[in-house]
Order: structure tokens, then sequence, then C-alpha cells
């Protein structure tokens, strides 16, 4: 057993292991608290996800979260999803990201390597809009059927800008 094997896995080696698999298909990489995160092209997202899974020394096998974040002024990169991975051996985190457009919100589906994915995808299709390809049961999981938009998009003003009931006048102001 080297060195590294006894000292357990580092967010360097994670790093080695993933460009040496895939080269500059996984990018962007940083290190913010300690927890190692990087991009790959949404086309990528099963790849990249799978070596994760299945390379027996990386061995992140637990998916902690899924989720989207909305970007509106990253045009072409206006939805992320967000993979969190946890290797319980080593109990070491990282954040995965695929970016894509708001107007082809198309993302493989990671719900048959990790079941968990199955409600967490569907949680973020139904406030983000990110069909996620090959989904078994892809609908609304908390919003209405009859919803025709998704909620957690930043596409609407915060407040009514016309409610007179906000106006300083009305506080003495």
């Amino acid at each position: 057993m080297d060195k590294e094997q006894k000292m357990g896995l580092t967010n360097e080696r994670i790093q080695e292991r993933l460009t040496g698999k895939f080269g500059d298909a996984v990018f962007h990489f940083e290190e913010s608290y300690g927890m190692l995160s990087f991009e790959a092209a949404k086309e990528n997202n099963l790849k990249v996800l799978q070596f994760l899974h299945d390379d027996a020394e990386l061995g992140f096998r637990f998916l902690t979260d899924l989720c989207a974040v909305n970007y509106p002024d990253q045009p072409g990169r206006e939805l992320a999803v967000v993979y969190h991975l946890h290797n319980l051996v080593d109990n070491l985190r990282i954040r995965f990201k695929v970016f894509t457009d708001i107007t082809t919100p198309d993302v493989y589906t990671a719900s048959k390597l990790f079941a968990a994915a199955n409600w967490m995808e569907r949680e973020t299709y139904d406030f983000f809009g990110v069909n996620f390809v090959g989904h078994p049961n892809l609908k609304r999981i908390l919003n209405v059927d009859e919803m025709d938009y998704f909620p957690l998009r930043k596409e609407y003003p915060l407040e009514d800008q016309t409610r007179v009931d906000k106006d300083d006048e009305m506080f003495g102001r």
C-alpha cells in the first residue's frame, strides 16, 4: 500500500484522477472551505458520475444532494445542476456542476446510478424546469400539475413595483 492510500483521499488526488480520465472535459476546479468543486459539459454528466461512483479509489457512492441554481445573467449557462457527492470511507464531499441553456434544459438523469436522485430530480424539475432525460417519472412533486411556470427561476420581480401601499410617501418619507 503506497503512502497516498494510507493518508486517505485528498482533493488533489481526486482532481488528478478526474483529469487523468477526462482531460479538459472536466474544468473550473476550485476548493472552497475544503470542498472540491468542478464542472463538466452537461453531455458528460453521467460519464463523470459513473466514474466517481465506480472508481475503486474515489468511491463517491452516496448522492447527498442534487439541486439547481438559476443564473439569469449568464447567457447559455442560465441553469446549473449541482450534485453533492460523498465518499463515506474517507468522509470526503465534492461538488459537481453542469450548466445548461434555459431554452433547452435537458440533462441526463442520474436516477439509475443513485436511487435518491429520483425524487431530487423531480423536485429540481418542479421548481427550475430542468428536463432530466430518461427519468422514469418526471412530473411535478410539490406544486400543482396545472402550474405553467417554474417558481424558483429568477424571471419575475421580487415585488409588484406598481403597489401604492409600498410607496415611501405612505410612510412619511
